[in-house]
């Protein structure tokens, strides 16, 4: 990839979507990509590493980072806030490699408004019952919590058709192997 312009492959979708087995097939397939790590205030679970699965900051010092215009995109969701920081997305690109993010709806907007390189893959459930029976059968939602996913995704699906792609998961192999088909694609439009 040293001949071509570095990109930013950047994937939404509601959650329970297969966004993050998607992406980490990504990674596995382009190992010469880099993942961007989110900054975020909430707290570090047990089996999670500062400076690998986010940056974990404090709310007073994400907030300083807001008013000093260090990040790309930023959002406060369910009490905590997570967001890009602007100098590892130019760090990657100064260094010519391309970097996968998975970030909402709204914060992939943003990183396309920042950086016109960026490519923009919506990963869509097949329907919203779909959805639904795929966040019940995770097992990791309150009552509550789910309602919340619920309506947090028909928003995002709203926003879908402002992405470059759309890769409707409805079997994963076949989801996975279009992903990759359209990395290769904007890959080779740079050759």
């Amino acid at each position: 990839m040293a001949n071509n312009k570095a990109k930013l492959f950047v994937f939404s979708a509601p959650s329970g979507s297969g966004k993050t087995t998607i992406v980490r097939d990504v990674l596995k397939n382009f190992p010469d990509f880099e993942f961007s790590i989110s900054a975020t205030t909430r707290k570090k679970r047990a089996n999670e590493k500062d400076k690998v699965d986010y940056y974990f900051i404090t709310e007073a010092e994400f907030k300083e980072k807001i008013e000093a215009g260090e990040f790309v995109e930023w959002e406060k969701f369910y009490d905590y806030y997570y967001g890009t920081l602007k100098n590892i997305v130019d760090g990657n690109l100064s260094k010519n490699i391309s970097t996968v993010f998975e970030v909402d709806v709204k914060g992939a907007l943003k990183i396309k408004d920042a950086y016109s390189n960026s490519v923009l893959i919506f990963i869509a459930p097949p329907g919203i019952e779909e959805l639904k029976e795929r966040l019940i059968k995770r097992n990791t939602e309150t009552d509550e919590d789910l309602k919340k996913r619920i309506e947090r995704a028909e928003m995002e699906l709203s926003f879908k058709q402002q992405f470059d792609y759309v890769v409707t998961n409805i079997n994963l192999s076949e989801a996975k192997a279009e992903v990759k088909r359209i990395i290769e694609s904007e890959i080779n439009k740079e050759k």
